[in-house]
């Protein structure tokens, strides 16, 4: 069942289509996100001058922080020194980047008005970026939401090989030193199953998303500190 909204209650995501479409409406705001994020649903829609679509589809990707599988070849060039990564040192730069339109598909859904909303959330101190630089350069990096113990990825991007997963194996090894238990991926796809990412049923994914509520916001800027560490891999 899809609904029209426009106070900032969302109906029952295990209602919607296998597709996962919950609610259409016209807002996006802070709050509007910080409830959707709350109850396992997120914003997709392709034109500002569109409805704001929001979904949760089923099954859902999702991955454990230390269930990201880095390769031997990866952790080498990890290690290697060849880039450098920080966290909220250039949010509005990465969620530009991801916004570029893509080789395969021409186009994008990260509009002016979602990265405005995405900003504001990060003022707030609940979006966080990982940025991977190669000098001065910003080559790769991803953005996301967080809550509770639980980061909902948005998007990634990189300009160089690699330069991605540099900076989703370093987030993850920071979410696992703060005993984070998951980042949602959303939309299940081969190259995040590459790299450790599953699929859960939607009502599963609902049920731990209600538990996190009850874990405090790690809010404010981000930084990776000591006891992060690299879980390996093989090829």
């Amino acid at each position: 069942m899809v609904s029209a909204f426009s106070q900032s209650a969302f109906p029952d995501p295990n209602r919607a289509s296998r597709e996962g479409l919950v609610a259409y409406g016209t807002e996006l705001t802070p709050p509007l996100l910080i409830d959707a994020y709350s109850h396992g649903i997120f914003p997709w829609f392709d034109d500002d001058a569109e409805p704001v679509l929001w979904w949760s589809p089923d099954p859902r990707a999702v991955m454990a922080p230390a269930d990201m599988h880095v390769s031997k070849s990866l952790a080498k060039r990890i290690r290697s020194g060849t880039f450098r990564v920080t966290a909220d040192a250039a949010f509005r730069e990465v969620a530009a980047a991801c916004a570029e339109p893509r080789a395969d598909s021409g186009g994008t859904w990260i509009t002016r008005r979602m990265r405005a909303a995405y900003q504001q959330l990060h003022e707030l101190g609940l979006a966080h970026s990982v940025e991977t630089w190669w000098g001065d350069d910003l080559v790769g990096g991803l953005y996301g939401v967080s809550l509770g113990r639980m980061f909902f990825g948005e998007s990634m991007f990189s300009r160089v090989a690699d330069a991605s997963k540099v900076a989703l194996a370093h987030l993850a090894g920071q979410l696992a030193a703060w005993d984070f238990t998951l980042i949602d991926c959303q939309i299940p796809t081969e190259h995040l199953a590459s790299l450790g990412a599953r699929e859960m049923p939607r009502r599963t994914f609902l049920e731990l998303v209600a538990a996190n509520q009850r874990y405090p916001d790690r809010q404010g800027r981000w930084s990776f500190d000591d006891s992060a560490t690299l879980s390996g891999g093989s090829d």
